[in-house]
């Protein structure tokens, strides 16, 4: 029995009823997750105007941002353990289709809160959409492939983070209604997509079913995962800790204005991107630890180095090396969290996804004040390197710069 039917048929009874290669796997999910990605940044340039809409203060109306990633990371921990059980292709279009049709309802609210109801049911929608790529792919990929197509993937939310807000700020010079709407009917031409394409993947055997609680408890009894997870909260804290101020510190400290700050994290997205996608012939030569443990160091070394970069050029350079990093390691990282178990890989999916944002949460509270309180980029940087080795440091102590840990599990 080969690797790829071995996986198969320990994640469900039932077969794929279609097999894919690995590219074809790899660009459904680069599409799927750059739609969705697109309309988690697609309202920041659509604020003024959406505040003068809807009579609602600037500070109020970041809300409507909020909103989409609340309804995404709070619905995602119940979704991910009610999709182990489900045929993840039906999960994934009822998912893609609610997000549709919250998302164009967004294009016609009438007022703030309609607006935030929309927002925060397109974010579960999303909820629903994500963990089915990432925990299909282990299934539909041989395991060699594995880290490479998770890599598409992590291309296709790079790619959204840097068009995402340049496209929703050039559709709405017409209209604030024609951002949602469009994105909404791309939406649905990625359903038909799918619809089309995607194959039946089953969730766990009915004999490996469990409780919703009885999950949960399941991948925290793993001390290897709870660690692996801690640790990753630490290292998204510490990396959008930075990423989140670095226009406010290019407008304070290089006097850039919107479109130059717009170009600047253009090029750190692009970096991001390339490595998502090409990151694995690196990850091929040197193997998964050794190239998270060079990435760990190197991040280390180049955000602790930006704050005293001596013009602007040398700032932006250190920031899009470290973002190329940051490519290499989110494949690496997924496949990490999703080796430790093969029948609630949706939910480990949707802890990760929860973590990202519980990490953003953190880091832009904590950023804000420490770009207030600090000359420059010292205290941002400072936040971040600590992060940083603090997951280092966790990481080490779970094994994971030692061990192939980033392979699926055996099945």
């Amino acid at each position: 029995m080969s690797s790829t039917q071995s996986k198969t048929t320990t994640e469900g009874s039932t077969p794929p009823t279609r097999k894919l290669s690995a590219t074809v796997v790899g660009w459904l999910s680069f599409v799927t997750m750059f739609v969705i990605g697109t309309d988690t940044f697609l309202v920041a340039p659509m604020l003024p105007t959406l505040s003068h809409e809807f009579d609602v203060t600037t500070s109020v109306s970041g809300w409507m941002v909020s909103a989409y990633a609340l309804g995404f990371a709070l619905f995602a921990l119940v979704a991910g353990p009610l999709s182990d059980g489900r045929d993840r292709r039906s999960v994934l279009l009822l998912g893609f289709a609610g997000f549709a049709v919250s998302t164009a309802l967004c294009g016609v609210a009438q007022g703030f809160w309609t607006m935030i109801l929309f927002r925060v049911l397109a974010g579960m929608s999303a909820a629903l959409v994500t963990p089915q790529i990432w925990a299909s792919i282990p299934v539909l990929v041989p395991g060699n492939a594995i880290v490479k197509t998770m890599g598409f993937a992590g291309a296709g939310m790079s790619i959204s983070q840097v068009v995402g807000v340049p496209i929703g700020g050039w559709l709405a010079a017409s209209s604030w209604h024609v951002p949602f709407f469009a994105v909404a009917g791309l939406s649905a031409v990625a359903w038909l997509v799918l619809f089309k394409i995607f194959p039946s993947v089953e969730g766990a055997p009915a004999g490996e079913r469990t409780g919703f609680f009885s999950i949960y408890a399941g991948l925290f009894r793993s001390r290897t995962f709870t660690w692996y997870l801690v640790g990753y909260l630490a290292y998204q804290t510490g990396v959008f800790e930075t990423i989140s101020f670095i226009g406010s510190w290019l407008a304070r400290d290089f006097g850039l204005g919107v479109s130059a700050i717009g170009a600047a994290m253009m090029a750190l997205g692009v970096g991001m991107a390339t490595t998502s996608l090409f990151g694995s012939y690196i990850i091929k030569r040197l193997g998964e630890a050794r190239t998270l443990a060079y990435a760990f160091v190197a991040l280390i070394v180049l955000y602790g180095a930006v704050p005293f970069a001596p013009n602007l050029a040398t700032a932006i350079v250190l920031l899009a090396l470290g973002s190329a990093v940051l490519g290499i390691n989110y494949p690496i990282f997924m496949a990490m969290l999703l080796s430790q178990t093969t029948a609630a890989r949706g939910t480990v999916s949707s802890l990760a996804t929860t973590a990202l944002y519980v990490g953003t949460t953190i880091g832009g509270f904590v950023g804000g004040i420490l770009l207030t309180k600090f000359d420059g980029f010292h205290g941002v940087s400072g936040f971040t390197v600590i992060a940083l080795v603090l997951a280092a440091v966790v990481f080490t102590g779970s094994g994971a710069f030692k061990t192939r840990a980033a392979e699926p599990a055996a099945a």
